[in-house]
């Protein structure tokens, strides 16, 4: 189960990497369009909603915040 676990974290992890290079690119474009910039927010808050999945398993045990994501 673990193995599976480091897997799927492994695929994210490089799913969020490609997807940074693609917003530092539309960002870098001063000719983008807001019809780029939706979608490209709506996948950037998907990976930071992956993210703090991975991270929250991972937080210390008595640490001061608590990650979570809300829903929607």
């Amino acid at each position: 189960m673990s193995r599976l676990a480091d897997d799927m974290e492994a695929v994210q992890l490089g799913m969020a990497a490609e997807l940074l290079e693609q917003a530092l690119e539309v960002l870098g474009d001063e000719d983008a369009e807001l019809g780029e910039l939706r979608p490209l927010a709506t996948k950037l808050t998907e990976a930071l909603r992956d993210v703090l999945r991975v991270a929250q398993p991972r937080a210390p045990l008595g640490g001061e915040r608590t990650l979570t994501a809300p829903e929607g």
